[in-house]
């Protein structure tokens, strides 16, 4: 601990210690939004056969509003791939 300086003041200490529990608070709130959104992705696969990976993908694409940059992604790396493998991808999937 020869590089860690010790806070000398107990009103130090126990700011650093709000800190961290306002961390820790924050982190039990994280970890309860994740089950929640695993939840909704578990309801729509059984519900409506939506497989999970492709239902967060589209909430992520929605809450970043980010659908056309990912079109234009795929765009380019269905264009690379056609290049470098020679065939399209559709025809590789059938």
């Amino acid at each position: 601990m020869s590089n860690v300086i010790i806070p000398s003041t107990s009103e130090d200490r126990k700011s650093i210690r709000d800190a961290i529990h306002e961390v820790s608070n924050s982190l039990a709130r994280i970890e309860g939004e994740r089950e929640h959104i695993n939840d909704v992705l578990t309801r729509l696969e059984e519900e409506y056969e939506l497989p999970k990976k492709y239902a967060r993908q589209i909430a992520k694409m929605y809450h970043k509003d980010t659908a056309s940059e990912v079109k234009a992604e795929f765009s380019d790396i269905e264009t690379l791939y056609e290049q470098i493998v020679g065939s399209a991808i559709a025809s590789t999937l059938e």
